[in-house]
């Protein structure tokens, strides 16, 4: 049967080892010097090992007790870190997701989630690998198929934007740049480019087709050079509504992709599920 023992008298002997004096420890832990040793006697006799030499105005640990020392000053260094990473979760939400989303949805309404909860900071990373801190929020871009329903944040609507005047298009004498992604991750559906220009009765052959690898560059880019992006109607929603981009299409078209939280009901804190309500409500 495992030994028990109480905390408070690893907590005192801990703090006896690592400062070499009751005195100091009685003095950290706003005890006496008398419950500090009350405290270790008792472990000594529960253990039934001698874990101090004791001598006048100075204690030195024993073999055994040097074993025990190392063993709770690291354990309690383990319970203070977690103890930090959970008072934490009260103040901060962690959210890692692909470039493309902290850039165009997340990072613009940062402000709009500090007006709603001016106590919880927002704290964003990206990358387009799933390997976020324990605590983050996961974002990712994924298959519908693939993703549970309740996971799901939306289902992605596309569309080709432009910051150029449609008519400049049409009477262009040259074929116009359509920048679209060819997505890192072959798994991942293709934007639905091709049933977008059937829809339109266009083809592939009415465009200069240019491919990134993030949705997030071939905007940037229809914006520098007023040429033509295919993308999600979700990223450039910001950008439309300040007049930099425009459809050009008459109405979006549904993918087979979503933005998605893994095992999102498995997020139960306070602060996470204020941020999973707000976001559902940008998206």
């Amino acid at each position: 049967m495992p030994l028990s023992v109480s905390l408070q008298a690893l907590r005192a002997f801990e703090a006896a080892a690592r400062h070499g004096s009751f005195k100091h420890a009685a003095e950290e832990l706003a005890l006496t010097p008398t419950a500090i040793s009350h405290h270790i006697s008792k472990l000594e006799d529960r253990l039934n090992v001698c874990l101090f030499v004791r001598r006048p105005r100075q204690v030195q640990l024993t073999d055994t007790g040097q074993q025990l020392a190392k063993a709770t000053s690291e354990g309690f260094a383990k319970i203070e870190s977690a103890l930090a990473d959970i008072q934490q979760l009260n103040e901060v939400v962690r959210v890692d997701t692909t470039s493309s989303f902290a850039a165009q949805v997340l990072l613009p309404a940062q402000h709009r989630f500090a007006t709603t909860y001016p106590d919880i900071s927002m704290h964003v990373s990206s990358s387009e690998q799933a390997n976020s801190h324990p605590y983050a929020i996961p974002v990712r871009l994924g298959n519908c198929r693939d993703v549970a329903i309740e996971d799901r944040l939306n289902v992605e609507q596309y569309n080709v934007f432009t910051g150029a005047s449609i008519t400049t298009i049409q009477t262009s004498p040259k074929r116009p740049v359509l920048y679209t992604t060819r997505w890192k991750n072959p798994a991942l559906y293709k934007p639905p480019l091709d049933a977008w220009l059937a829809s339109n009765a266009l083809s592939k052959e009415h465009f200069i087709i240019r491919e990134f690898d993030q949705e997030l560059f071939g905007i940037q880019q229809a914006v520098a050079e007023n040429a033509l992006v295919f993308c999600s109607e979700l990223l450039v929603r910001g950008m439309c509504s300040s007049g930099l981009l425009k459809p050009v299409g008459d109405s979006n078209i549904a993918s087979e992709l979503c933005y998605y939280i893994p095992n999102k009901t498995r997020f139960r804190t306070n602060n996470a599920m204020k941020f999973i309500a707000w976001l559902e409500g940008v998206i």
